[in-house]
């Protein structure tokens, strides 16, 4: 995969760099600051950017806000944002196009390489990867979404490791429960949200971008 990492720090940003390289993958560039990273992605129109929130000049919200620019610009395009903090407004907007390849993870979730590539991966391939602390502070406050209100506790329950990034397997190891089961949940509650495409893949990224879109 061709990727642009935007990261102001400069240890974090050569270990991602590193990191990334010595799983096969190409670093095509790198930014440093808001305006660097969109530049970045406009230029080289990478499989997958890794895009920190904060940055320069503003330190506030420059990178995500680089992202959303550059997803206006090429929907789709393969966004993971690696952060020490979640700036809801911003994250909801990323999520709002209804297009897959969305990650959001808190620098401080991440515990090994494997979990982070594999994120990398899934986002790049249109997928979800999202920290369950985002899930939890984008749902906060929220109401139940068109369909969402239809799904039992356990099918609500199987939709948030969804939005994790989990596969069936995983998902059943975590709720105890036979991927079988979790197949049926999982066709139950497609169809509750109206989500009737036959290729699975897609189907989990819409009904993920469902949950996560709730007003």
């Amino acid at each position: 995969m061709r990727i642009v990492v935007a990261e102001d720090l400069y240890l974090l940003r050569d270990g991602l760099v590193r990191l990334i390289e010595a799983c096969g993958h190409q670093v095509v560039a790198t930014a440093t600051t808001g305006p660097e990273t969109l530049d970045a992605l406009r230029t080289w129109r990478p499989d997958v950017a890794v895009i920190d929130v904060r940055m320069p000049p503003s330190q506030s919200d420059e990178g995500l806000r680089a992202a959303l620019a550059a997803r206006g610009e090429m929907p789709g395009l393969p966004v993971l944002t690696l952060s020490q903090h979640v700036e809801q407004l911003y994250a909801r907007e990323l999520l709002a196009d209804g297009s897959g390849g969305v990650g959001y993870l808190l620098k401080e979730s991440v515990f090994d390489a494997d979990q982070f590539i594999g994120a990398l991966e899934r986002v790049a391939a249109g997928g979800t990867a999202m920290d369950p602390a985002v899930i939890a502070k984008l749902l906060a406050g929220g109401s139940p979404g068109r369909g969402l209100e239809q799904l039992t506790e356990r099918e609500y329950s199987v939709l948030g490791l969804m939005a994790e990034g989990l596969s069936n397997q995983a998902i059943g190891r975590r709720l105890f429960l036979s991927e079988s089961a979790i197949s049926k949940y999982t066709t139950s509650l497609f169809g509750k949200l109206g989500i009737t495409d036959d290729n699975d893949s897609n189907r989990h990224v819409r009904a993920v971008l469902a949950y996560l879109n709730k007003p």
